[in-house]
């Protein structure tokens, strides 16, 4: 109904605003709840970036569950139709993730997110970071030509932490390391495979090598909505020492107020995906 599809605002800081409406024909569902829970939060507040994700698939926009690539959920046949909308509606910042890439070691969704930046390109200042199979200096170089402000490398920095000590040296500030833990164990291939260490083992590698921020992602509440490990990502934080996103669980306006309140441990900012879904 009309009062489903009004638009809503979701305030991803101070001045900063995000929205989500329902389309024609469907009905209201959680994320439109989030938005309408969202609505006030950021002005005159702390900052807190909220990052809507957009992860592809096959070329289709999609979000796993726990990062179960047999429970895939589509959300669009084309991420330029989300990608639009959050930057239509006011995101600064898009999250993109190429989950075939993250588990084959290189893209094969290059259209994809070509259409994703071209979109983000029609607003001045939206900021497009891409992870998923960078795995060496060529593919950031490759990317970053393309038109991606900021590259996230994931298993590379368990693998080849040189390539995260490269990229960084060559291109300050726009190289960040995704660190993805499965009950505090650092999960790469897409995370199909688990490390030989914890996440906070690997932070001083990668920040020694000069990452400029980490994303760091909690796999066993991400895509679940069940709200995100505070009080653990915070504690992440403040080992890490640089800019972190959190991600993974988000289910409401009260996980942005939590993070945001947790900001002087080093949290700056929060992925949304399935929630906003």
């Amino acid at each position: 109904d009309d009062g489903a599809r009004r638009r809503v605002r979701i305030s991803g800081r101070a001045g900063v605003g995000l929205c989500h409406s329902v389309p024609p024909r469907k009905e209201p569902g959680r994320g439109i709840a989030l938005a309408r829970q969202l609505r006030g939060h950021g002005g005159g507040q702390a900052a807190m970036i909220v990052v809507p994700a957009i992860d592809i698939r096959a070329g289709k926009c999609v979000r796993l569950k726990r990062g179960d690539f047999a429970r895939e959920t589509v959300f669009d046949d084309d991420p330029a139709v989300p990608a639009a909308r959050w930057v239509a509606e006011g995101a600064e910042a898009l999250h993109v993730v190429d989950l075939d890439g993250a588990r084959v070691g290189h893209s094969d969704n290059r259209r994809a997110v070509e259409s994703v930046i071209a979109e983000a390109r029609r607003k001045p200042g939206v900021v497009v970071e891409l992870g998923g199979g960078i795995r060496d200096l060529a593919a950031v170089e490759h990317w970053l030509a393309v038109g991606v402000d900021r590259v996230i490398i994931g298993t590379a920095a368990v693998r080849r932490p040189e390539v995260v000590e490269q990229a960084a040296a060559a291109y300050p500030g726009r190289v960040w390391v995704g660190i993805d833990a499965r009950d505090g164990i650092v999960a790469t291939d897409g995370w199909t495979r688990q490390a030989r260490m914890t996440a906070v083992e690997l932070v001083p590698q990668v920040v020694d090598r000069g990452a400029a921020g980490i994303v760091y992602t909690d796999i066993e509440r991400d895509g679940l909505q069940t709200g995100v490990n505070v009080s653990a990502t915070a504690e992440f934080a403040r080992v890490a020492g640089v800019p972190v996103y959190a991600s993974g669980g988000v289910a409401s306006a009260d996980d942005i107020t939590a993070l945001r309140d947790s900001r002087s441990s080093g949290i700056v900012g929060v992925i949304v995906g399935r929630a906003l879904y």
